[in-house]
């Protein structure tokens, strides 16, 4: 999962984005929301993602999407790339949103791959070459929510992938950010 947004505080939803994960392969359907927010969206934020107000004018409400994402994502695993920002914004915006797991790629490539200059979702995918791979099969770029989603569905798959069959379990349960029992793997 990864969400772009408004560049307010607390920011909204301006894109989300959901690539499931099936076996380690990437699911044949992917989800993209443009959402429009309440507020207007930040200069500062627009220069990250490229997501412009004319671009959400005619966008849905979050309010509107709500039901597809529960039914794609409610009581199941989340991944993400620094997974507490996609928890706490959909959280803010879906209260009653509650996935059974939320796996942070963040945490997993500081345990697996260790004295990286950057842990950064573009350095990552660059040193471990998945950048491209992201680029094919969405045609986007960084600080889109297609292009991270898939990007971070990449990168988890080579961590993961990584880790010898019988410890992966442990890892992911310290990997989850929702889940209090953390470092006993990683």
């Amino acid at each position: 999962m990864d969400v772009e947004g408004s560049g307010a505080t607390p920011p909204e939803i301006v894109e989300l984005a959901i690539t499931p994960i099936n076996e380690l392969k990437i699911g044949a359907r992917r989800w993209e929301w443009r959402v429009q927010p309440n507020g207007p969206i930040a200069a500062a934020a627009t220069r990250i993602h490229g997501i412009t107000q004319d671009d959400v004018a005619e966008a849905p409400s979050i309010d509107d999407i709500a039901g597809e994402i529960m039914t794609w994502t409610d009581g199941q695993r989340i991944i993400g790339h620094n997974v507490r920002v996609e928890l706490e914004t959909i959280s803010r915006s879906i209260p009653d949103w509650k996935p059974s797991m939320a796996i942070d790629t963040l945490r997993l490539a500081k345990a697996t791959r260790p004295g990286m200059a950057s842990y950064g979702l573009e350095n990552l995918s660059q040193a471990l070459n998945i950048s491209e791979e992201a680029k094919r099969l969405t045609g986007g770029r960084h600080h889109s929510a297609a292009f991270d989603t898939v990007v971070t569905a990449l990168l988890f798959i080579e961590l993961v992938s990584s880790i010898p069959a019988n410890s992966r379990m442990t890892a992911l349960m310290d990997a989850d950010i929702l889940n209090n029992r953390q470092g006993v793997l990683l």
